[in-house]
């Protein structure tokens, strides 16, 4: 049988879960665009990479459980504040810090920033304070 979330709060961490659980495999699966990403001041981006990739995977796993679920989320919220700085750099680059791998508009690289990225921190961070209220 599978399991249907019932609430809202419950599909949002079903599709938290899910976006995690993605985006830590497509560390893997497309290692250069994400490699692009990694400023040029940091070394070792491959390792970079792949730890980001695992982390990812690790705290989406652990949203499944309801003893782990606030612990993954305040960790999800610290892992997307220290990709700031690589937000940061992706616009001092123009949005194009590797022609081959990745290359976007300016703009796109500001409304990561200022948008898609508070919106990513404000959900983790919602289901950190909210979970079993």
């Amino acid at each position: 049988m599978i399991y249907l979330p019932k609430s809202r709060r419950d599909w949002s961490l079903a599709l938290l879960l899910i976006f995690y659980l993605a985006a830590g495999v497509n560390h893997f699966r497309m290692p250069a665009l994400y490699e692009a990403l990694v400023p040029d001041y940091l070394p070792w981006k491959s390792l970079l990479n792949l730890l980001a990739g695992i982390a990812e995977i690790v705290l989406a796993i652990l949203l499944a459980f309801s003893t782990t679920r606030r612990f993954a989320a305040a960790c999800l919220v610290a892992l997307l504040l220290a990709f700031i700085p690589a937000h940061i750099w992706f616009i001092q680059q123009g949005g194009c810090p590797d022609a081959v791998a990745l290359c976007v508009p300016a703009w796109v690289a500001w409304i990561r920033l200022l948008l898609v990225h508070p919106l990513l921190i404000a959900w983790a961070w919602w289901h950190y304070k909210f979970d079993n209220v």
